[in-house]
């Protein structure tokens, strides 16, 4: 069992017979790990149980009641979903139940292969320090197994009543209910869950919103752990919304939605100018906030959360409405912790959280990035928009008009030779750290290994208010910013780069767009050809 870790999103690999892989030997582990774990707090605490929910994978049914069966067999209750659910849905019914913990399998958007094993807490957000790295520590301490059957009492199948408070919690987060009412019936949505667990939710939600025109995609409707029609059922990948495109070009639709198979990520594409335009979270993110502002006009103690290697745009429009931004390491789990700190401190109200790869946040319903709430709120604004003759495209260039251009890209490195190999060459650089890139001037380095930041001009060096985390990031004197972070959960290192440019340097925003997703392209580039060679 050496090789279990809790990564960015708990526990991923592929599915095989060894020790460390995704089977039931090493489900029951972790299981009475956790089980052994929630046993050390009074008996109190734990008495709510443990909800265990799952996505359309290969195994996921079998290795959710395994859980059932060990955590009922340590004298546990285990709220167990009927079928599969979508992640955000696990977070919400932790809360609902006040359960102690809850377990959720999926793999995310990973290829069919694989499949994981997310553990939460009861703020209904997933472990952080320290409970994440003391059920570690009880996984390694396991010597015997405690099984119940699945027909045990204390595993109880949970019910259409959280469910339906799940979906009323979505609805209540309507903000023009009079326009969705009226008009919804006039948007033409195109949905793919591409055959996961959002199908379960969102054409319900939609619909409770006013949005009754939904299409979804007959290919990748039905739960499939096989994923017959892409071998990577990411959002963000062109490859997965093959399907979802030619529908909405076919039908002519306004919006494209796009889930991932857990049902946390979203993608949303539209036809602009008779070309497929597809968005990046941070694009997305970003008209998200700008239609929460303008709608809610929120008061001066709200806040919203972003990620280190998400657009510093969320930052910078939150301080124009007057809100306080917060920056956290990546996973969505520290947002979710943010939320659970600032209901028991009073101090900020959260707005909106996010992160670059297609997770959002709007509501305190669930602690995790919900596709549901997402799919929602950019059907209204895509409806709202519709009305004043406009598109996201519209709006995107009106805020960048507002802002100036931020852009952004990022270039996965993996190795054959493994995810050790590759955080050596990050400590090559952490120890040997460039002073210029690109033809500018590195003015500060951010190590959040060291928890460290260095101004290069003054010499000065400052605490960094976050967990220890392998992170690396150089700030170039031009306001550019480039990140470098292994993967959590695979043998990846990933490289963001950030780019921005005044509105009034081009001569449109197009312009500056294609100048500057140009320039960090070429960027990121030689950033891998200087660093890793």
């Amino acid at each position: 069992m050496g090789k279990i870790k809790f990564g960015t999103a708990g526990l991923r690999e592929v599915m095989g017979p060894l020790p460390g892989q995704m089977n039931i030997e090493t489900i029951q582990y972790v299981t009475q790990g956790l089980a052994n774990y929630i046993k050390t707090f009074p008996k109190e605490r734990w008495q709510g149980g443990v909800v265990i929910c799952h996505d359309s994978r290969i195994n996921s049914r079998k290795f959710a009641e395994e859980t059932a069966k060990v955590l009922a067999g340590n004298g546990i209750t285990a709220h167990l979903t009927a079928d599969l659910r979508p992640t955000p849905f696990a977070s919400f019914a932790i809360r609902y139940y006040k359960a102690i913990s809850g377990v959720n399998i999926t793999a995310s958007h990973n290829s069919k292969e694989y499949n994981g094993y997310k553990v939460y807490w009861e703020d209904g957000a997933q472990v952080v320090f320290p409970h994440d790295e003391e059920i570690t520590k009880e996984v390694m301490k396991v010597t015997k197994i405690h099984l119940a059957p699945l027909t045990d009492p204390l595993i109880k199948i949970i019910d259409e009543s959280c469910e339906n408070a799940y979906l009323k919690a979505i609805d209540s987060l309507k903000i023009n209910s009079e326009l969705d009412k009226n008009f919804g019936k006039d948007l033409l949505v195109i949905y793919s869950p591409l055959n996961g667990a959002g199908v379960t939710m969102i054409p319900k939600a939609l619909e409770m919103w006013g949005f009754s025109n939904v299409n979804l995609v007959e290919e990748q409707k039905m739960p499939d752990g096989n994923f017959p029609t892409t071998p990577y059922p990411n959002p963000e990948t062109e490859a997965a919304l093959t399907l979802g495109v030619r529908d909405l070009k076919e039908k002519q639709g306004d919006l494209l939605l796009v889930s991932d198979p857990d049902s946390d990520r979203l993608s949303v594409s539209i036809i602009y100018k008779n070309e497929t335009r597809r968005f990046s979270g941070n694009e997305l993110g970003s008209i998200m906030l700008d239609y929460l502002i303008k709608e809610l006009k929120p008061k001066n103690n709200f806040a919203t959360v972003t990620t280190i290697v998400s657009t510093p745009l969320i930052k910078k429009m939150t301080k124009k409405a007057g809100g306080t931004c917060f920056e956290v390491l990546t996973g969505f789990k520290y947002i979710g912790e943010k939320i659970h700190l600032w209901e028991k401190e009073g101090i900020y109200s959260f707005l909106f959280g996010m992160e670059e790869s297609l997770g959002f946040l709007y509501g305190t319903h669930a602690r995790d990035k919900d596709a549901t709430i997402a799919a929602c709120l950019s059907a209204e604004i895509a409806l709202f928009l519709k009305k004043e003759k406009k598109t996201f495209i519209d709006r995107l260039y009106e805020i960048y008009s507002e802002f100036g251009i931020y852009r952004e890209s990022q270039l996965t490195l993996s190795s054959e030779k493994g995810l050790d190999f590759l955080i050596a060459k990050l400590d090559n650089i952490r120890k040997n750290p460039p002073k210029t890139l690109f033809g500018k001037a590195v003015v500060k380095t951010e190590d959040y290994f060291t928890s460290e930041a260095k101004d290069l001009l003054t010499n000065k060096t400052t605490k960094l208010d976050l967990p220890k985390s392998d992170v690396l990031a150089f700030l170039l004197e031009d306001e550019s910013k480039y990140l470098l972070r292994p993967s959590g959960t695979e043998p990846k290192l990933k490289i963001y780069g950030h780019i921005y440019g005044k509105s009034s340097q081009y001569a449109s925003i197009e312009k500056g767009i294609f100048e500057l997703d140009k320039q960090i392209k070429e960027n990121l580039d030689e950033m891998k050809s200087l660093l890793f060679t």
